[in-house]
């Protein structure tokens, strides 16, 4: 082999490589690893892993300059660049904002992390965002009834319902609040539920009005992660036919419900609220990241009889108790 070429083999061995690494890194949807247990958690923090690819980037571009012949630095500098670049340039296609708007139906999401937020922080998020429906997670039925009668005493009517934990699953119900306005709702126990922690599928009682599922998959965390995998399957399931709102914590991204649609839907019928208003790259948890690097966790589904005006991530909750943001999504009827 010629020497030039013989110089050259290793940075082409390293961005052959690199290449496929890079792939991996920004779509791991190509060979469906993003339901993998490390992936799944890599790519749940898609803003850290552009910055920490970019830092890692420039050491090796440092490095291939300082070194003679650092073919293979120059190449992992390549590699990793575009890496954190693919990364960034997904963040900025699912947007970072958020907006609001007119519309006839207001639905909020909140984790209230077993209680750390208290009704009084749940009231005024109904309060200030109007909302009619509430999907709270790791809500017990007295914080629910609690929030109900608040609220009542500020003239606004709402009905609770909480779905308990089955035996041997995590101790965490999740409550759900309806306007009254909306009529009454009955909760489908044929409907089954997400594994290790509890999820809801209520109807309308006199069959007008749209099916609201308030859902909690587990995540994706060592021992838990099929049940986590079949959790979303459930919660793709559940979008069936155009007039359904699904809102929960779903301890998944985009990234993990990939190929979870049907028929132009981005999970199972449904379209994804935030992705909507541009503003799903937007994180939810933990509180203690800025929402910029935070992770997207929290969501509304919303099917085709439903037009999105606007999604908000509400940062002014930061310090309410909660280790998860408040999501807000305005809706109106096509």
């Amino acid at each position: 082999m010629p020497t030039a070429a013989r110089r050259r083999l290793p940075l082409l061995v390293t961005l052959a490589i690199g290449v496929v690494f890079a792939v991996l890194a920004v779509w791991p949807q190509v060979i469906g690893a993003q339901r993998w247990q490390f992936v799944a958690l890599a790519i749940s923090f898609r803003a850290p892993l552009a910055l920490g690819l970019g830092l890692l980037a420039v050491v090796a571009g440092i490095v291939a300059l300082v070194r003679r012949r650092a073919a293979v630095a120059l190449g992992l500098a390549v590699a990793l660049g575009a890496a954190a670049l693919g990364n960034g340039a997904v963040l900025l296609a699912r947007g970072v904002g958020g907006s609001t708007g007119e519309g006839d139906l207001t639905v909020a999401v909140w984790n209230t992390y077993g209680g750390g937020a208290p009704p009084e922080a749940i009231a005024r998020l109904v309060r200030e965002s109007g909302a009619d429906v509430v999907s709270l997670p790791e809500t017990d039925a007295d914080a629910a009834a609690e929030v109900v009668g608040i609220l009542r005493r500020d003239g606004i009517e709402m009905t609770a319902a909480t779905v308990q934990a089955a035996p041997g699953d995590r101790p965490v119900p999740t409550s759900l609040l309806v306007a009254d306005s909306l009529g009454p709702y009955a909760l489908d126990t044929e409907a089954g539920s997400t594994p290790g922690a509890p999820s809801g599928v209520w109807r309308p009682v006199d069959g007008t009005g749209p099916t609201i599922i308030a859902a909690h998959p587990l995540p994706p965390l060592p021992l838990i992660v099929d049940e986590w995998s079949t959790g979303i399957d459930w919660v793709a399931a559940q979008c069936t036919g155009p007039d359904v709102i699904l809102a929960g914590d779903l301890n998944s991204t985009l990234d993990h419900l990939s190929g979870l649609g049907r028929d132009g839907g981005v999970v199972g019928d449904c379209q994804d609220a935030a992705q909507q208003a541009g503003a799903a790259a937007r994180g939810t948890w933990p509180t203690s990241l800025p929402a910029a690097l935070a992770a997207p966790i929290d969501h509304v589904l919303v099917g085709s009889a439903w037009a999105v005006r606007g999604f908000e991530v509400r940062t002014d909750f930061d310090d309410a108790g909660s280790d998860h943001r408040p999501v807000v999504a305005v809706l109106a009827r096509r």
